[in-house]
Formats: C-alpha cells, structure tokens, sequence
C-alpha cells in the first residue's frame, strides 16, 4: 500500500487522529446540511423563491459527495470491496440523484435516496469512546434475539386469542366487525398506542379492554429487560475506529497492528 494512499486512508476511514476526526466532522455538518436542503425544496413556497439557490447547494454538495466517493475508492487496496459494502452502495446511491435529475426530468421521487445520506452519519459516530458502547449494544441484540423473536410470537399469539374473544362479544356498531380487525384493535390496545377508531362499548369488552391496557405496560417492559440482562453479560472490550485497508473489517482493539480478519497490516504502510 502506497504511503499517500495509507494516508488518505487514515484520513477517510479512522478518526483516532486530528485529521481523521475533523474529516469526520466536517463531513457529518455536510451530511446534515444536504438533508436540511432536501426537506426546504420539498416546501413548494420556499423552494418558489429560493430555487435557485438551493439548486447551486445541492450540486456543490453532490460535487462534495463525489469527490469523497472517489477517495475512498483510492484509499483502499480492493475497490470493488468498498463499492459492493453497504456503505458503498449508500455512498453512491445519495450521490446519483442529482446526476441522474440531468438526464431524465420529473425525477423529484428519488428525493427519498438522498434521505440515505442520513445512514452515513452512523458511520461517522464511529468515535473512540462510542466504539465500546455500540458494540456492546450489538452483541446483547445478536445473543438476545432467539428470545425476542420468542417473546414476540407470543404476544402475537395472545393478541390473536383476545381479538377473536372481542370479535364475539362486541357487535359490528362498536367497529369490530371481523377478526382481522379485532386483532388489529388488540395490537394498538396492547402497544398503549390507542388510536381511538375502534372502542369496546359492552362493559364486559370494556373489562377486557382494561386488562389489556395494564398487560401493555408490562408486555413494553420485557424487551428492554432481556437485553439489559444481556448487555450485563457482555464483558466491554476496548476497540478503536480502525478499518482495514485491505478487508475493510473493523472492530479492532486498541494497538493492533495486524487485522483480526485478514492477518495484513493496518498500521504500518508495508
């Protein structure tokens, strides 16, 4: 790997050194401005009289955008690794909009892809005292989710059972008049969300209303609970925003020198 290429790296990928964090800062109020952008052109009395203006922004942004697509493609040994990762297809699909916008017209639906740019900001939150945390936070969801989607099941389950129950004791006048909706009662019921449309009016459906409200609360609470108990386990492991130039793996612990994936140097230009 060249040496302005190992540079350029450490630049882009990392943010352990002054350069790398400021990159990433810089880059984050960019990230930020080109979305504040997109939401001004979608208010048809601002984008009237400032069309102009936030046309000239968004292409000095999407010129931004492409010319740091290109660098990282630069500043890693295997391009294609980059451009097929999720963040490199991220990375390309908020840049095209624009580019495309010059060939075809009537393109204001692909507004939603530089929403995208959005995505990339949990890339740059990649800072050293976050690395721990989030990793940690990762694992209680990877090692807990055999659980949740247990847990998850059976609460789909009973609202299944107190749907069909409310189905045969309200009449069609009180909104329940399928299973199939009386299930989707029981679902706002039991997430507390209560949209108000459907409402039991027998003082038996009532009753059965009632429990299930005071189930939600309780039912809200377990998720939290098995990852909690989860993240207790996990023992915090001391990682810093490395990348791999070579394998584009992260997750490497303070110091290290040789990837944990691929066994190359990340450190030292070879």
């Amino acid at each position: 790997m060249r040496k302005w290429q190992h540079k350029l790296h450490e630049i882009i990928y990392e943010a352990d050194t002054f350069a790398g964090k400021l990159f990433d800062i810089l880059l984050l109020f960019i990230i930020l401005f080109s979305v504040l952008l997109v939401s001004l052109e979608s208010i048809a009395s601002i984008d009237q009289v400032y069309h102009e203006y936030l046309n000239i922004a968004e292409w000095i942004i999407t010129v931004l955008f492409t010319l740091e697509y290109i660098a990282r493609i630069l500043s890693v040994t295997h391009p294609l690794k980059y451009v097929f990762s999720f963040y490199g297809i991220i990375d390309l699909l908020s840049t095209i909009p624009k580019y495309i916008s010059l060939i075809f017209i009537g393109t204001h639906s692909l507004v939603a892809l530089k929403a995208l740019r959005l995505l990339r900001v949990f890339r740059i939150l990649k800072l050293s005292h976050y690395i721990g945390e989030s990793n940690m936070l990762l694992k209680a969801l990877k090692s807990s989710r055999t659980k949740i989607l247990v847990f998850v099941f059976s609460v789909l389950i009973l609202c299944i059972i107190f749907g069909t129950v409310m189905y045969l004791i309200e009449s069609n006048e009180s909104g329940f008049t399928s299973i199939p909706r009386s299930i989707y009662w029981c679902i706002v019921t039991l997430t507390t969300v209560g949209y108000g449309d459907i409402a039991p009016i027998t003082p038996l459906g009532q009753l059965i209303a009632s429990f299930i409200m005071i189930m939600g609360y309780g039912i809200i609470a377990v998720p939290t609970g098995i990852v909690t108990a989860e993240m207790t386990k996990s023992n915090k492991i001391d990682t810093n925003t490395q990348e791999c130039p070579h394998c584009l793996t992260t997750d490497h612990k303070e110091n290290a020198i040789h990837c944990h994936q691929c066994g190359k140097k990340i450190n030292h230009v070879n």
